[in-house]
Formats: C-alpha cells, structure tokens, sequence
C-alpha cells in the first residue's frame, strides 16, 4: 500500500510542477512577439531530378548552385506571412550582395512553406569561407535575422 501512495504523491507533484511551467510560459511579455523567427538551410540547388538536388551543403565548388531555403515565422500566431520579404546577404570578394528570397509555395506545392534563393558560385570565386545572414521583414513591420554560427565548418566555404 505504501508504494502507491509514493506513485500518487510523484504524479501529483509532477502535475503541478507541469501546470506551474505553462503558466510561467503563458506569462511571457507581449514583446518576445515582436520579431520573427527565421530559419532555414543551405543545399545544393540542381533541377529537379537531378539526385544531388536539395542536399543539405556548405562546401560548393565554382560553377555550383548554392541554395538558400528560409522562413520566417511570427511567434504570436506560429504561422508564417507569404507575403514577408527575406534577403540574403552575402559577403563576397570584399563586398555585400542582396539575394532577394521568393515565397517557393504554389498551389501545386503546398507543403514548399518556405522562401528560396539561388547563388551560383561565380568561376572566380576565390578559396574560402563567404559568410551570409537573412533579414525578414513582414507587413506588419517585424522584422527578425539569421545568422549561422561563428564556427568556420558551417559556414558556406568555396574549395577547389
């Protein structure tokens, strides 16, 4: 009999240790709404059939097709805007270059919730890191960043 007691009291303990923790999150500042969250990947962008198309990336040679995919969600609805616009920044050669994203979701394609970009690495590109960030801005006025991390191996790097 004791057992169960212990089973009860744990259950309960855990319960409200649970219900304590949803309203601590449900008591957020209007605030943490206030920016987008933005996220996304880089892969390879061949055409489609090609087997090495969308593969996650971030080594590509000259000639290679660098996608960007990204979204951008807003934290009070969890629900993105087809209508934000998202920007790629490369920094290349010494010199920053906007890659407007479009919205890749079609009727045909629903489930493609996310914006694209296409950079083909020129056949001048020198060795090494290029280094990149994606701003958002929705038509509300948010706005929200990405920015990969400061560790050389995942940022996109030029080789031979």
């Amino acid at each position: 009999m004791k057992p169960l007691y212990k089973y009860c009291a744990l259950a309960v303990f855990v319960a409200l240790t649970a219900m304590a923790a949803s309203s601590f999150l449900a008591g957020q500042t209007p605030s943490s709404g206030d920016r987008l969250i933005v996220y996304g990947d880089v892969v390879y962008f061949y055409h489609p059939g090609d087997p090495r198309n969308c593969i996650l990336n971030s080594r590509f040679k000259r000639g290679e097709p660098v996608g960007f995919r990204m979204t951008a969600i807003n934290p009070a609805t969890g629900k993105r805007d087809r209508a934000t616009q998202l920007v790629v920044h490369l920094i290349y050669n010494g010199k920053t270059i906007d890659l407007p994203m479009r919205d890749r979701q079609t009727e045909q394609q629903p489930e493609r919730d996310f914006f694209v970009a296409l950079w083909p690495v020129p056949n001048d590109a020198t060795t090494g890191v290029v280094r990149y960030t994606v701003t958002a801005k929705d038509p509300q006025g948010r706005t929200g960043e990405f920015k990969p991390f400061e560790v050389a191996a995942s940022q996109i790097t030029i080789v031979e």
